[in-house]
């Protein structure tokens, strides 16, 4: 799903996954509204040069349990296009960005069903919320050569040249928070166990932790799974607090997180929780589980604090929000959504700077952009080949506090774990 900055703005997923910015003012005006050295491109579907408006494709969750992630993500999305539009001048200061949005469910088969209503209009997405979506999306990506942004943070897009990721993958999450819990969290020695939802985004949690065990001398005791969405959590609580867990690794999204805390809660089990980037949102924080989880629950995703104003890229947001919504709440997955479009706009800007809007031309656009820089919001993606990309590998370390916006506050900004830097991105089969 979708990182979950992703998996952030203020993490940023997210996040899950986020689910790319750009940075600073001055940098977002060079990226955003870039010289066009080449010809005009040609009209292609999704690009009118007549009207100058590009219409790019989203398809997330609005509705559902998932949109909650759904929902705020496509908000910093949309905030950040109308800052290209009216404060920019639009993609390479004359293109114009329409936003074209459908509405997932978070069912990969409505998801396919969105993509094809969508595809013969779009020059691209700039937005596909949630690993098992997007999994379900790709072939017809392949087929048709078009390119998506995909709003969640999984390792196996990295080498897919039809993808357009942002932010450290899923697994580097896990590895960075195993580093942290290890070295600076007290926690060796200690019996470490995971709790994932049972599908890819899960896996790809997964992966990560037990890449972190391998390397880091643990061993995962016990790993429960989950249905998305499921009713009743009491079978897998009960299997983590009978393995004796210390720590829990949590892969989960936002509602379930609720249901999994309540239950732990109800059953006295308070092992050290640690989720990655889309297992959480920021009602948590304001629920009946906020002292539990401020006492017994970590975070790790991207970014800084919703109001750190010395992290360029911060700034930016909230000046943004200040001019184009000014009653956007702070929200954990808006940053993802806004710092994403980011990294897609500079892809376009290289799209059109080469004369060329057709899918073709934005795979092109992709290998050549070189890297992608979002000013503190996440970490700089190298790009090229598919086979040559370079994702992210910090990390932020958040604690929950229920005085702050968005119920979180930074325990370890933008870090990189040795082992981190270990990890191998495979090309998937």
């Amino acid at each position: 799903m979708k990182r979950f900055r992703g998996v952030l703005a203020l993490a940023a997923v997210a996040a899950l996954m986020a689910a790319a910015c750009g940075g600073s003012s001055k940098s977002s005006k060079t990226s955003a509204g870039g010289s066009t050295a080449g010809k005009e491109p040609a009209a292609v579907p999704g690009f009118d040069p007549v009207t100058k408006t590009i219409h790019l494709g989203v398809i997330t969750p609005l509705t559902g349990s998932v949109a909650v992630i759904g929902v705020p993500l496509t908000a910093g999305t949309q905030v950040w296009f109308d800052h290209v539009n009216k404060d920019l001048g639009g993609i390479a200061g004359k293109y114009q960005v329409k936003l074209d949005i459908q509405d997932s469910q978070y069912v990969p088969a409505t998801g396919v069903q969105n993509y094809q209503q969508l595809k013969g209009s779009v020059v691209m997405f700039a937005q596909i919320l949630g690993t098992p979506v997007t999994k379900a999306i790709l072939p017809q990506l392949k087929t048709d050569g078009m390119v998506a942004a995909p709003a969640s943070l999984d390792a196996d897009w990295v080498r897919e040249p039809n993808l357009l990721p942002v932010g450290g993958p899923y697994q580097i999450q896990m590895i960075n928070a195993a580093d942290y819990l290890l070295n600076e969290g007290g926690m060796k020695g200690k019996t470490f166990c995971s709790e994932i939802q049972d599908d890819a985004y899960g896996q790809a949690g997964q992966q990560g932790i037990d890449f972190a065990a391998t390397n880091m001398n643990f061993t995962v005791k016990a790993t429960a799974k989950h249905q998305s969405g499921a009713a009743d959590f009491t079978a897998q609580v009960q299997q983590l607090k009978s393995a004796n867990c210390d720590v829990v690794f949590l892969v989960s999204t936002p509602s379930d997180t609720g249901k999994i805390l309540g239950t732990a809660a109800q059953l006295q089990f308070a092992p050290q929780w640690v989720g990655q980037s889309p297992s959480y949102i920021g009602a948590l924080s304001q629920s009946a589980l906020k002292d539990y989880m401020a006492a017994h629950f970590l975070l790790v995703s991207e970014g800084t604090d919703w109001n750190d104003t010395s992290v360029p890229g911060q700034k930016e947001l909230l000046d943004a929000i200040a001019k184009f919504k000014p009653d956007q709440q702070p929200d954990y997955y808006f940053g993802f959504g806004y710092y994403e479009a980011e990294g897609v706009t500079q892809v376009l800007n290289k799209a059109v700077a080469l004369g060329d809007l057709s899918h073709a031309g934005i795979m092109k656009a992709m290998e050549q952009v070189g890297t992608l820089t979002f000013n503190g919001l996440s970490g700089d993606y190298k790009y090229g080949t598919a086979a040559d990309r370079d994702p992210p590998k910090n990390s932020t370390i958040f604690k929950v506090d229920p005085t702050k916006p968005v119920g979180l506050t930074k325990v370890k900004y933008n870090f990189t774990s040795e082992v981190a830097k270990k990890f191998v991105f495979k090309a998937t089969p």
